[in-house]
């Protein structure tokens, strides 16, 4: 009786099946430990196979990031454009990263940790930098609103992305139960009346 051949993969599918076995690995155990080799053996595949697609670990390491950069600013910034008042965009921004955060967890892991020597900058600031120049407009109506000195919204913006983002970190991280969007509410919750409550001219009580 013949032997059934088992079906082969197109390259663009081997390609897909590399990337997402690559994450998962990236993920778990850390850029600088995860070797070709134990992504081979993970996809089932030889190490010159991973050559021949992405030139090495390092090539591999750089679509993973880019796509889950470019994926996540997709939902983020798609969240902070689609219009509304502050409070909603704010509400939207929350959520949109909190989904990318449970959708795509390994995704989120591989941008959290830090960047290896030989990849350029670090993926989790550079997203939330850019994220936070159209956070901006959100509070710059705010500020303005409430005849505050614009000159300081990028630090109010950064503060809030941050805030958002580290959260994010700790709900996934955490196992933590509590639903996405409780976690936003709570988010919105504590950014929203915060800044309706600003001084004008802040200063440090205790110095």
């Amino acid at each position: 009786m013949p032997t059934k051949k088992r079906s082969r993969l197109s390259a663009a599918d081997r390609r897909e099946q590399l990337i997402s076995v690559a994450q998962q690995l990236f993920a778990e155990h850390g850029v600088q430990p995860t070797t070709v080799e134990d992504i081979a053996t993970a996809a089932g595949v030889t190490k010159p196979l991973i050559y021949e697609h992405f030139g090495g670990k390092e090539g591999l390491y750089a679509v993973v990031v880019d796509r889950a950069m470019r994926d996540l600013l997709d939902q983020l910034v798609g969240s902070l454009t689609a219009g509304g008042g502050s409070r909603e965009l704010l509400e939207r921004g929350a959520v949109a990263l909190l989904t990318y955060i449970e959708e795509h967890p390994a995704a989120f892991r591989v941008l959290l940790r830090d960047s290896p020597t030989w990849h350029g900058s670090g993926s989790a600031a550079s997203i939330l930098s850019t994220v936070s120049s159209h956070v901006e407009a959100i509070v710059i109506e705010v500020f303005e609103r409430n005849d505050l000195d614009v000159e300081v919204v990028p630090i109010y913006a950064q503060m809030l992305v941050g805030m958002i983002g580290f959260t994010g970190e700790w709900w996934i991280e955490s196992g933590s139960s509590l639903s996405r969007d409780t976690v936003a509410a709570h988010m919105v919750n504590l950014a929203w009346h915060g800044l309706g409550h600003i001084e004008k001219e802040p200063t440090l009580k205790t110095l």
